[in-house]
């Protein structure tokens, strides 16, 4: 009985010493409690995230202390070395807890707002306040009213109590960390500033499915940019919108903002988006090629064109794969060179999926009223047209 006593007080001696040792150090690391686990559970995250290196001992202590009766569910940040007192009391507390949100690549303002509004808890109006702090424009030099573009898409936690103001610093912080010093020479051989390569990254994100086209879709905007020609890309449509819609209708394109490219030449006044890296990187390094036009195949590929009769072309041919019924494949419809022999033949090229942005499909003229033109749209992808006296688009997305 004695002995039994003895090493009881001996193994409870260990297991308080193993909970007092230790200093927390390094990045705090993210483990999470779901509602209604017991603390076994608990210990076994804390274990898998190298936080607690015996699980079988933290229960132990837990149970010692009393301290696995009323663990908080949630997301904690916890250090590295972070004595088990602490991580108990923690767990007790709801010390340490974070709100976690993610924000996808591609994703505009309007949506950003409120989901971070939610995640949170704090007013809509706060969130906007924060994205139109001038003191983050003036740092960041940017001659927009909000940091549209440069809060970077990311997984973020935020510790409770976070206010609207930190956490879109925080966001724009993660994008000048990601800002790579190469991309400042390509400012200078694109003749470009930073804003202007955020703004063609925003409009590549909402374009591209697949990766690899990415910088090829940067190189047809560029191209058309240097030919004078107007970009007709359908996110920047979207945009001027103010609010997302599945299909961009033929309505929409005669929109008056500086952010309608089938009207204002140029990229536009900002960014449409927040780009992820790929496309940064792809606005930064576009590809080598002549290409003007490109229209989206079933799969999400896009066919690349120099000239608007091979675009042409290849839109009849992908169009012959679609089942009947279906909408056309999306198809950005560019603006040719002035003076070239396709000067009244507006086309558009578009990049995206149907995911993406609209489809549009059909061969009417620009100039008629809207109520006779027929209300096929674009899926997710961004097209461009060509603006003449008497136009005809031919766009499929």
């Amino acid at each position: 009985m004695f002995r039994a006593d003895r090493r009881s007080a001996l193994v409870a001696a260990c297991v308080f010493a193993l909970a007092c040792a230790g200093q927390p150090h390094g990045a705090a690391t993210r483990v999470i409690i779901p509602r209604g686990a017991s603390f076994a559970q608990a210990a076994d995250s804390l274990a898998r995230t190298g936080l607690v290196g015996s699980p079988r001992m933290f229960r132990l202590y837990g149970r010692l202390t009393g301290g696995d009766r009323n663990i908080k569910p949630g997301t904690y940040l916890l250090k590295h070395g972070t004595p088990w007192k602490d991580i108990v009391s923690a767990l007790n507390g709801g010390h340490g807890l974070v709100n976690t949100i993610t924000i996808p690549e591609g994703y505009s303002l309007s949506q950003i707002t409120p989901l971070l509004a939610r995640t949170l808890k704090v007013p809509a109006d706060s969130v906007e306040a924060a994205v139109r702090d001038t003191a983050l424009l003036a740092r960041l030099d940017l001659p927009n009213k909000t940091v549209e573009g440069y809060v970077f898409p990311d997984t973020y936690a935020f510790p409770l109590g976070t206010t609207a103001r930190q956490a879109v610093r925080e966001m724009v912080y993660a994008f000048e960390r990601r800002w790579r010093p190469d991309w400042d020479s390509s400012l200078v051989e694109l003749k470009i500033n930073r804003n202007d390569l955020v703004t063609m990254a925003s409009i590549v994100e909402r374009e591209a499915r697949l990766p690899e086209e990415r910088p090829v879709i940067a190189a047809v905007y560029y191209n058309r940019l240097r030919r004078g020609m107007l970009l007709q890309a359908d996110p920047t449509i979207q945009y001027a919108l103010g609010h997302h819609v599945g299909r961009v209708l033929y309505k929409d394109l005669a929109i008056e903002s500086p952010y309608n490219t089938y009207i204002h030449k140029g990229l536009p006044p900002g960014p449409v988006a927040s780009p992820g890296v790929a496309s940064l990187a792809a606005a930064a390094n576009p590809a080598n090629v002549p290409y003007l036009y490109f229209v989206a195949s079933k799969d999400g590929h896009h066919e690349f064109r120099m000239t608007l009769d091979e675009h042409t072309t290849a839109v009849r041919q992908i169009r012959a794969t679609m089942p009947v019924k279906k909408p056309a494949p999306r198809m950005l419809a560019m603006a040719s060179t002035p003076g070239r022999s396709e000067a009244n033949q507006p086309t558009r090229i578009s990049s995206r999926a149907p995911s993406k942005t609209a489809v549009k499909t059909a061969s009417k003229s620009i100039s008629k009223p809207a109520k006779s033109m027929p209300k096929k749209s674009t899926s997710h992808t961004s097209s461009t047209k060509k603006r003449a006296s008497s136009r005809t688009t031919v766009t499929s997305r």
